[in-house]
């Protein structure tokens, strides 16, 4: 036993006798085991080393003159409960044994004369028992107090989740107002230019937002998506895109008059068009359509000679609605048309020019024109803070001076107070009736 290595805090007991050889012979038997020892001649003096000492495990003899073990043990239990108490006592002491255990509350005890290597080993386990509580009351408090963290922490991550839930719908909400300011500020930027091509002048002048102003009321009839509703009302104010480089004579020219030459070129417009647009990839739907706006249901148009249902309906809407506006400007025929008799030229293409589909709901739109916008026509002077607008502006020389749906302030009001001055024609605007913001 003496080659065993003592442990860095070795437990700590106390031996309390009155006789010196019984605590001799217990010093010698526990010597070798790296226990710290501790004697006592009397309950008092045991008292007295419990007072300075923090001791592991008490054996005490039971009897004892002045206090007896059942007495000092009972003290032990009393103030220093985590001390393990053992009894040493005789069989004659029997009654005074169970005695000592029910006020003592010992863990054994141990009959003289004992055996050595009995008593060694109800010391070694009650050690270990002993230690084995302390771990687990210290795992215990260890895993409540973790609990407590824990909740403290759930407590607190539920305030960080709700905290960044609300920042992340704060930032997708900024990023849908962000996408529709881009969204109407691409259409904004796409009417501004379709103003630049109808700065051409003479038959152009109103036209493409005339188009495109049908051709989304006609596509809205079909149950389109908004995105596709969008891309056939973009494709027909860019649709003349490709005769921005037309002489003043050809765009003057009706295309019934138009000869071999200036066909040619009439004919490439749309493909003209179409090269111009093919960088931007969110007009490519666009520029399909524009290609095959003058593509017929019966096959027999250009550039590609498609039929029926192989032509785009955005096209096929297209096709109708430029027809209709370009027979009232004067630009497939030398005469102006008057609006019913272009309506009757356009019902009855139905089935050969125009697919048929196209034309009923053209029909529908033309006999209810307006009953679908709840909207009314106001002076500048009648304009107010918030109104909305329900169509585009545009000057007397057609150029667009704002897009339909904007929301009208102090300053664009009295900017438009500037192209309503005596002498001219009154700057009639249209809007919402009861939209404001």
């Amino acid at each position: 036993m003496s080659g065993e290595i003592a442990p860095e805090n070795p437990s700590v007991l106390l031996f309390v006798d009155d006789e010196p050889n019984i605590l001799s012979a217990l010093r010698r038997l526990f010597r070798p085991h790296s226990y710290k020892i501790l004697i006592a001649n009397g309950g008092q003096e045991g008292l007295d080393i419990l007072e300075k000492e923090t001791v592991d495990l008490v054996i005490s003899d039971m009897r004892m003159p002045v206090m007896d073990g059942a007495v000092f043990l009972t003290h032990v239990r009393a103030r220093w409960p985590n001390t393990i108490r053992l009894l040493l006592t005789g069989y004659a002491d029997m009654q005074s044994t169970i005695d000592a255990i029910n006020r003592g509350e010992i863990y054994r005890y141990i009959t003289k004369p004992w055996n050595d290597n009995d008593i060694v080993l109800v010391v070694r386990q009650a050690l270990e028992r002993k230690a084995l509580e302390l771990e687990k009351k210290r795992l215990e408090e260890l895993t409540a107090r973790q609990n407590e963290e824990l909740k403290s922490l759930n407590a607190t991550l539920e305030i960080k989740v709700d905290e960044r839930t609300a920042d992340l719908k704060k930032a997708h909400e900024s990023l849908l107002l962000a996408n529709d300011k881009l969204k109407s500020n691409f259409l904004t930027s796409i009417k501004v230019f379709s103003s630049v091509v109808e700065m051409r002048g003479g038959k152009l002048v109103g036209h493409s937002r005339r188009v495109a102003d049908l051709s989304r009321k006609i596509a809205k009839k079909f149950n389109m998506d908004t995105r596709e509703i969008q891309e056939i009302f973009v494709a027909a104010l860019l649709a003349d895109i490709g005769k921005i480089g037309f002489s003043d004579e050809l765009l003057e020219t009706p295309v019934n008059q138009m000869n071999g030459d200036q066909l040619g070129q009439y004919h490439k417009h749309t493909l003209r068009a179409e090269q111009l647009l093919m960088p931007l990839q969110d007009l490519q739907g666009t520029a399909k359509i524009i290609r095959s706006q003058h593509e017929r249901f019966d096959g027999r148009g250009f550039p590609d000679g498609l039929q029926g249902e192989n032509i785009p309906l955005g096209a096929r809407i297209l096709a109708l609605a430029g027809d209709y506006d370009n027979l009232q400007n004067g630009s497939l025929v030398p005469r102006r048309v008057h609006m019913d008799d272009a309506q009757a030229l356009i019902i009855r293409g139905a089935g050969n020019r125009y697919d048929e589909k196209v034309v009923k709901a053209f029909k529908q739109i033309v006999t209810n024109q307006g009953d679908d916008i709840d909207d009314k026509e106001v002076s500048v002077p009648q304009l107010q803070i918030g109104m909305i607008l329900s169509a585009d502006v545009v000057s007397k020389d057609g150029m667009l001076l704002l897009p339909a749906e904007y929301v009208l302030d102090q300053h664009v009001i009295d900017k438009l107070r500037l192209f309503d001055h005596p002498g001219s024609a009154k700057l009639m605007i249209r809007v919402y009736s009861n939209r404001r913001k």
